[in-house]
């Protein structure tokens, strides 16, 4: 498995990651997700080191915690807090990152996390200081090795420069390509690692109808940017194409793939070391299309 720097923190990680965030959406479906422990080892098995969860993603982290504990020394934990979960209080307060944070490693079954994530918060929040003071204090703490801020858009661009974060986890993909414009470009430069989320875009491309209701704005966006026609050169398999696009750009330092299912962690990987690049003139087109009826599409968080 290819690795990356993960920017200043020095940590080599895998290309690919594995996202929970697929196996907590599957629970609130009321789907089995009986296969996520065999995912998370297998992840492990063939190189991938990166495991990103939240506070409020369910049951996630106990599944880390119950599934792979033993194998802590294999992989980098990075989880995410500030929703009030399980406890009592409002959100982005001191008080409910502590406690989220102390239930993060109850569940984990570890003495720290390697990345504890500011989870999503906006712009106001960010600059009122409570929750930036409160990640840091945990690191000093020693409950969390570094600290970095999990959203997009202007926060996103604020955090970044800002110079407090070690890390950037934001949405960028085919159909999601506001972040190349300035906010990896400044992420970069800053040394910062970048994770991204949403790497595939919810798998909108070549579907015939939007595969959920959380996807309905990246497949509104994967018709228009079809509209021009078929991309001479690009692959059939919507995925690899997705996958292709992302890894073009190498300010990337890890992408979050979720999913509950173990063949398609195993095709991912597959793509990853025998398919890629795609053509350059394929990511080109995507940019060129992106830019000529994208200008006013955000970040989807």
């Amino acid at each position: 498995m290819e690795t990356r720097k993960l920017g200043r923190t020095g940590i080599e990680v895998s290309r690919l990651g594995l996202g929970l965030a697929e196996v907590y959406r599957q629970e609130l479906r009321g789907k089995e997700t009986t296969g996520a422990a065999q995912v998370l080892n297998f992840a492990l098995d063939v190189g991938i080191n990166f495991l990103d969860t939240a506070a409020c993603y369910a049951s996630t982290e106990e599944l880390i915690g119950s599934a792979v504990s033993h194998r802590r020394d294999e992989f980098f934990l990075a989880s995410k807090c500030g929703h009030a979960v399980d406890t009592e209080g409002e959100p982005w307060t001191s008080k409910v990152i502590a406690e989220s944070v102390d239930r993060s490693l109850r569940r984990l079954k570890t003495d720290y996390l390697d990345l504890l994530q500011l989870h999503s918060c906006d712009l106001e929040t960010l600059k009122r200081g409570e929750s930036i003071e409160a990640v840091i204090r945990a690191r000093e703490e020693g409950k969390t090795r570094f600290i970095g801020y999990s959203g997009d858009n202007e926060a996103a661009l604020w955090a970044v420069r800002s110079g407090l974060f070690d890390t950037l986890q934001t949405s960028f993909n085919l159909v999601d390509q506001n972040a190349r414009k300035e906010l990896l470009g400044i992420a970069h430069a800053k040394e910062m690692g970048i994770i991204i989320k949403r790497p595939l875009g919810n798998g909108v491309w070549g579907k015939a109808s939007s595969p959920y209701t959380y996807a309905d704005d990246y497949f509104r966006r994967a018709q228009i940017l079809k509209e021009s026609g078929p991309i001479y050169g690009a692959p059939e398999d919507p995925i690899l194409l997705a996958m292709g696009f992302l890894f073009a750009h190498d300010e990337v330092s890890t992408a979050i793939v979720g999913t509950h299912n173990p063949n398609h962690l195993r095709a991912n990987v597959e793509m990853l070391e025998n398919e890629l690049p795609i053509l350059p003139g394929v990511v080109k087109e995507l940019h060129r299309r992106f830019d000529a009826v994208g200008e006013g599409w955000p970040g989807i968080g």
